[in-house]
This record gives C-alpha cells, structure tokens and sequence, in this order.
C-alpha cells in the first residue's frame, strides 16, 4: 500500500514503525510483531532487506511469518536463536509504567516468549493506544480446550480477588466458529473495564490451572514509540 493511500490511523501506524526502524542495525537478530501496526513495522524493514540490511528474523504469529517471508525477511526460530537484540510489536493499551494489554490478535502467547527472549522490546502505537488506566480494550485470556468452564470459574475467582469483575466471552472468528490461537488454544476476552492493579491480576491469573497465557505484558516493553496528530513522541520506562 502507497503511502498517499493510507487512511489517518494507518499513517500514524507507519509513522511509529518508521521511528522504530530506527534502532534497527545490521546483525541483529529481531522479534517480529503481530498486528496492524507491526505490519507496518514488517513491510518498512523489508524495504532495508532489500537494500542490504542484515537481519534474522522470529516472528511472533504465523500471519507474521506468511508476511516476512513473502517479502524476502531472512526468519530463523527461537531454538536457533534464543536470545534476540530486538523485539518490535505493537500493543492494544499502554497504561502507566508502559504495562501493556496485549492479544487482540490472538499471537500474545508466541508474543509474549519472544519479548521475553529479547534484550529490548520497543512497542509502536498510535495514540489511541495510550492510556490513563487499563481496562477498557478486553484482556485476552489464553486457555487449553479442556475443561472451560472451570478455567472460566478459576479465573472469575482470581479476578475478583484482584479487584476486577466482568464478562468473559470465548472469542470466535468472523464466520462464528471458535477462535484457535497458532498454538491451538482458546481465548476468553475479559471485560473488565478498569484494572486497578495489573501485578495482581497477572499473578492470580497465572495461578489459574488451564491458563497458559494472559494479555498483560508487565516489565516487558522499555519503550513506546507513539504517533499523534502533534508528531512521534517516546516513552521510556521509569
């Protein structure tokens, strides 16, 4: 897509992977993000591929992975390279501290491995993203297929001892059949509305039997590249 095509939102998008791509130098080693910013973030490094950038990618999805491969993006796995420079990804909330709500792709377990895998992980957003307290966007829950509706009662349980309360719904695909992440699992999206207390939330929730995976990325992102209607502006973590 042409740059003069790009609706306002999008633009912003590019404009944060452009800022990113910044960082980037030859012999790093990069997780790669899913999403709509992250696509961005993809597209604009494959451009420096062509030129003559040296860099291997691990993609965090296989829509990713589909994507840097159709644009000439050298990939490599985690076994091969278990330790990255880089991790570029985007984000559906960024609250104080840059803790993060992540997931709204359904890649936030491979998302959330990679990061971890990486030295620095910097986080493109447009300002829309950015918030006074998380909450708002649901936070995606990732469980095994077996046994939900305890699952579901485990983690109803540990939220309110978190202060949190609100519906959880099993997420499903556009056509109407049940959501499968790439690592064959579901999601139960949480609407929450406020989460007071992230660090108490993540803990219970990764407490709950069948959780393999919650959307909160805490102490994960050092930095948040976010473009507004005034410009790129960076966030770095206290």
């Amino acid at each position: 897509m042409s740059k003069a095509a790009l609706s306002p939102a999008e633009a912003l998008k590019r404009q944060a992977a452009a800022r990113a791509l910044e960082h980037v130098r030859s012999g790093m080693r990069l997780g790669l993000g899913t999403g709509s910013t992250a696509k961005h973030f993809v597209d604009l490094l494959a451009e420096r591929v062509g030129q003559g950038l040296e860099v291997v990618g691990v993609p965090t999805s296989e829509v990713t992975r589909a994507q840097a491969e159709s644009l000439g993006v050298p990939l490599g796995t985690l076994d091969e390279y278990p330790v990255l420079d880089l991790c570029v990804d985007g984000a559906d909330e960024v609250g104080p501290d840059l803790t993060l709500v992540k997931g709204g792709g359904g890649a936030l377990l491979r998302e959330k491995i990679v990061a971890s895998a990486a030295q620095e992980m910097i986080v493109i957003a447009d300002a829309s993203k950015v918030v006074a307290q998380l909450g708002a966007f649901p936070l995606p829950i990732e469980v095994v297929d077996f046994g939900v509706a305890a699952i579901r009662r485990g983690i109803e349980r540990s939220a309110r001892e978190a202060g949190c309360q609100g519906l959880l719904t099993l997420r499903r695909r556009p056509d109407g059949h049940v959501f499968v992440t790439d690592q064959g699992h579901l999601i139960l999206d949480a609407a929450y509305g406020v989460i007071r207390d992230p660090v108490a939330l993540a803990a219970g929730l990764a407490e709950v039997p069948g959780v393999v995976e919650h959307g909160l990325f805490i102490n994960l992102a050092s930095r948040v590249i976010v473009a507004g209607a005034d410009g790129v502006t960076v966030l770095d973590r206290a």
